[in-house]
Formats: structure tokens, sequence, C-alpha cells
């Protein structure tokens, strides 16, 4: 399995960073995050350089306070994952982002399936269980942390682990406890 996934991964090294796949490489994981084989959804695949994230600054100068020093060991709010969606999304800015998944990875790249869909495709809008998609409210949901690896950085739960983003997000959790509500009538 091992040597497979190496040769896998050696053939997608060859292909440009964004490529189009015929047929998703793992049909049952595609099928579960939504795809179906039907007119209306394309697979993309992409790969994204592994590594942290260094902070951008100059001869490694940060100024400041010792707290805020920090050059190399730096880790983006944002996954991997998350970061192939969104670059997909923009490069096919007609199609909706449903949903991705990981096919291999090597040491400099990961390599991510992204699954889309048509918003326009008859197919798609005539489907009740797909045509939730077609609103424009989903559009780019990948640029905004609402696709399942976009969530996954923005600290959404229940339970006492999860109590700084009650509200919706942890800005809206900050402001409410933030905010003098003084009524008028009192």
């Amino acid at each position: 399995m091992r040597y497979l996934l190496r040769l896998k991964c050696w053939q997608y090294r060859q292909l440009n960073r964004i490529t189009r796949a015929p047929r998703p490489s793992r049909p049952e994981k595609a099928r579960r995050l939504g795809y179906r084989a039907k007119q209306g959804y394309v697979i993309y695949r992409t790969r994204v350089r592994r590594g942290g994230r260094k902070r951008p600054v100059p001869k490694g100068c940060t100024y400041g306070k010792p707290k805020t020093h920090g050059v190399n060991s730096l880790k983006p709010a944002r996954n991997l994952q998350a970061v192939a969606e969104e670059r997909v999304g923009r490069r096919c800015g007609g199609l909706r982002v449903l949903n991705s998944y990981w096919v291999g990875q090597d040491a400099t790249y990961k390599f991510y399936e992204v699954i889309l869909v048509d918003p326009m495709h008859k197919a798609i809008r005539r489907n009740p269980e797909a045509q939730w998609i077609c609103k424009a409210v989903h559009k780019h949901r990948e640029l905004r942390g609402l696709t399942s690896a976009g969530r996954r950085s923005r600290g959404l739960g229940k339970g006492h682990g999860y109590s700084r983003t009650i509200g919706g997000s942890k800005k809206a959790c900050w402001k409410r406890r933030n905010t003098l509500s003084l009524r008028r009538k009192r």
C-alpha cells in the first residue's frame, strides 16, 4: 500500500498544481462527502506545500515585545485542506465547493481532491437533495470557512470546551461579553 501511495504521489507531482480529475481516486470517500456520478459534479485535484507559516518580516526583525518575536515555529490558523479548497475555488469561480478529502502526501506536498458542483446545471437545480447549494448565499463557501475543513479552524462545537464561540463566532462572543447594555427604560 505504501508503495502504491508513493507511485501515486509521483504521478501527481508531474501534473499541474490544480488539475481536473476524470473521476475520484477514492470513490467511497467522495460519495460519503456528497459526490454523485452524475452531470454537474466535478473533481479537481490540487497540491499544497507542507509545513508551517514563517512570519514575513525583514531579516527576522519583528520589533515589539518578546511575545511576538517568533518567526519560524508559527503555524497558520487554517489547515492545509482549507487552503487547497480555497485555491481550487478561486480557480473555478463559477462552481461551488462542496467538500474535499486527502489522497496522498510526500515530504513536500499534501494532495487533496476537491468536489465541486455546477449551480447552473439543470441536473443539480432540479435535484431536491443538491439544489440547496444553488442559492446565492453559498457562493464561495470555502473562502468563508463554511466547508467542513474550514469549520475546523473556527472553534465551533458544543460543551464547556467550546465556550469561546457561543453566539456564532469568537468575535461575536467577545463582543457580546464586552458590550455594556443599558436599557432605556429601567
